[in-house]
C-alpha cells in the first residue's frame, strides 16, 4: 500500500462559537519525505508541525518518514489557535498505521502539544465541545472539567499522547475527571455598609429591577464605587441558560470559570480607564477575542471615572447597548459577539473633583467642556438613570442608622423581574416601542406632566419612550397596578435629571 488517509473531527473557535473542522491527513511513500498543511492555517497551526513531529517522537512512537500532507476542511476558512495539534497527532498516528481507524470513529479530539507529549489547556473548550454535536471528544485532563456542562459524559480526558493511543486502543485507562468542588465564595458587599445616599439606593433599585443604564455623578468620596459594587449583589442569580451563556464566553476569552460548575453570580467587570477600543469592545487580528462588553454579559458593566475614557473608546458602546450584541468584522474574519449588560457609569462632575463644593473648583471653563465633551449626547441618551451625589452627612457617617441591606432590595428586584417576565421581556427596558399604551398605561394626571416636558422641549421622542419604561419599573417596585400614576412619571423624571448638566 502506497498511501494511508485518516479523517479527524476537531473544532475551532470563531468569535465565542466553535465551528467544526475535519482534519484530514495523507502519509504517501512514493514520494519525498515532508509535512505541509494546507486549508488556510495561521502561523499557529503552521506551527504545530514542529510540536508534532516532537510530540510522537518523544512519546514512544514512530513519525513516518514519507510525505505527510495536512488538509484542514472546510479549505474556505481560515484555521487559527492551537486547538488542532492533537487531532494532527491523532491523524498521523492512523494514517501511517499505528493506532487502528476504528479506535476514533464518532470521536472528536481538541487540544495543544507539548513537545514532550503533554496534552495542555486550551481556551474555548466550551463553545469547541459545544460545537461538535454528539460525538465522544477527548481533551486535555486540565480543562476536561470545563466541557462537562455541555458534554456530559461524552467527554474523556488524558495526560499525554502516549496515554492516549493506548486508551483508545484499549477502552479504558481514561484519566479521572472530576469537577472542581464549589470554593468558599467570597461574600457580597452589602447595601448596609453604605449609609446615607437614598437617591443613589433608590437608583441603584430602579437600576437592577428594570434593567436601566445608571449614571452617577458626584464628588470624591460621595459613594459611586460603593453603590456600583453592590449592584450585583441585589440582582437575580442567572439562569441555566444565561449560566452557560457566560460560562461560553468566558470560556472563549480564556478567563478562568468558576469552581464547581456552571455560574450562578451576574459577572461584574470593571475596566481601568485606559482600556482600548480593542479590549473593550473585541476583536483582534486573527483570533476574535471577547472584549469586556461581551465578558460583562447578562451582568455588570462598571465604568469608573467615565470622564477619563477616550471619547472614541465609549461612543464604541453606543451600539452594543442598543442591540445587545457587538458585531465584530476583519479582513479574514468577522463574529457576533454577545453584549446584553447594564452599563453603571460614574465620574466627578467635574476633572478636579469638587465641581459641587462653593469656591473649591480649580478647573478653567476649557477644562470642564473638554471633561464632559467625551460623553457624547447618543452616549448620555442611552442613560435611563443619571442621579447627582453629594457626599453624605456626618450624622448619616457617624451614628446613623444602617440603610437597608442588600437581601431586602433583592427582593422587590426580583418581583418586578417577574412582572416584566409577565409582558414577555427580560427586563422592563426591554419592552418594544410599539407596546407601551398596552404595558405602560398613564393616568391622566401622568400624561399631563410628560406633555408639558415634550412642549417645552425638555423631552425627546426618545426620552419619553425611556421615561415610561422608567416609571413602569417604578410602579412595579411599589407594587402600585398596571396604571402608571404621576407619582411615577415624576420620579422617573427625577432619576434623569444630572444629564442636563453634563449636555454641553
Amino acid at each position: 500500500m502506497t498511501a494511508m488517509l485518516a479523517c479527524i473531527s476537531s473544532a475551532i473557535l470563531n468569535g465565542v462559537e466553535g465551528r467544526p473542522v475535519a482534519v484530514e491527513v495523507h502519509v504517501e511513500d512514493r514520494a519525498l519525505p515532508g509535512f505541509n498543511i494546507v486549508g488556510l492555517p495561521d502561523a499557529a497551526v503552521r506551527e504545530s508541525r514542529d510540536r508534532v513531529r516532537a510530540a510522537i517522537a518523544t512519546s514512544g512512537l514512530e513519525w513516518p518518514n514519507r510525505r505527510v500532507t495536512v488538509n484542514l476542511a472546510p479549505s474556505g476558512i481560515r484555521k487559527g489557535g492551537v486547538w488542532l495539534d492533537l487531532p494532527i497527532a491523532v491523524g498521523v498516528l492512523v494514517a501511517s498505521e499505528q493506532l487502528a481507524s476504528k479506535c476514533v470513529e464518532d470521536t472528536a479530539f481538541v487540544g495543544e502539544l507539548g513537545l514532550d507529549g503533554s496534552l495542555r489547556r486550551v481556551p474555548g473548550i466550551v463553545p469547541l465541545a459545544a460545537a461538535l454535536g454528539e460525538r465522544r471528544v477527548v481533551l486535555p485532563i486540565s480543562c476536561a472539567a470545563e466541557a462537562l456542562p455541555v458534554t456530559g459524559s461524552r467527554v474523556r480526558a488524558a495526560a499525554s499522547l502516549g496515554t492516549l493511543r493506548r486508551s483508545l486502543q484499549t477502552g479504558s485507562g481514561w484519566e479521572m475527571i472530576t469537577p472542581d468542588p464549589p470554593g468558599g465564595r467570597d461574600p457580597m458587599p452589602d447595601l448596609t455598609d453604605l449609609r446615607g445616599q437614598p437617591t443613589g439606593r433608590r437608583a441603584l433599585e430602579v437600576a437592577a429591577a428594570g434593567g436601566h443604564h445608571l449614571l452617577l455623578v458626584g464628588p470624591p468620596g460621595s459613594g459611586k464605587t460603593m453603590l456600583a459594587t453592590r449592584l450585583p449583589g441585589i440582582l437575580p442569580p442567572l439562569g441555566r441558560s444565561e449560566a452557560l451563556e457566560v460560562m461560553r464566553v468566558w470560556s472563549a476569552a480564556g478567563v478562568p470559570v468558576p469552581e464547581g460548575g456552571l455560574p450562578e453570580r451576574p459577572p461584574f467587570r470593571a475596566p481601568h480607564h485606559g482600556t482600548t477600543e480593542v479590549a473593550l469592545i473585541g476583536g483582534g487580528s486573527a483570533w476574535l477575542r471577547p472584549g469586556e462588553a461581551s465578558l460583562s454579559h447578562c451582568g455588570v458593566l462598571f465604568l469608573d471615572e467615565l470622564g477619563e475614557f477616550p471619547a472614541v473608546v465609549l461612543d464604541m458602546l453606543r451600539q452594543p447597548l442598543e442591540e445587545g450584541v457587538v458585531h465584530v468584522s476583519r479582513a479574514r474574519a468577522s463574529a457576533d459577539l454577545p453584549a446584553r449588560f447594564l452599563l453603571v457609569g460614574a465620574m466627578n462632575p467635574f476633572p478636579c473633583g469638587e465641581g459641587s463644593v462653593a469656591g473649591a473648583c480649580r478647573c478653567t471653563e476649557r477644562d470642564r467642556a473638554r471633561y464632559t465633551r467625551r460623553l457624547s449626547g447618543p452616549l448620555l441618551d442611552r442613560f435611563d438613570l443619571a442621579v447627582s451625589l453629594s457626599r453624605p452627612e456626618v450624622d448619616d457617617l457617624i451614628g446613623g442608622p444602617p440603610g437597608e441591606s442588600s437581601a431586602q432590595v433583592a427582593e422587590r428586584v426580583c418581583f418586578a423581574r417577574l412582572e416584566a417576565s409577565a409582558r414577555g421581556v427580560r427586563w422592563n427596558s426591554d419592552l418594544p416601542a410599539g407596546s407601551l399604551e398596552e404595558t405602560v398605561p398613564l393616568s391622566a394626571e401622568a400624561a399631563a406632566l410628560l406633555e408639558r416636558r415634550l412642549r417645552s422641549g425638555a423631552l425627546s421622542a426618545r426620552g419619553l419612550h425611556r421615561i415610561r419604561r422608567v416609571a413602569r419599573t417604578i410602579g412595579d417596585l411599589d407594587r402600585a397596578g398596571p396604571v402608571v400614576g404621576e407619582r411615577q412619571v415624576a420620579e422617573a423624571l427625577s432619576l434623569r435629571e444630572a444629564r442636563s448638566a453634563l449636555l454641553v
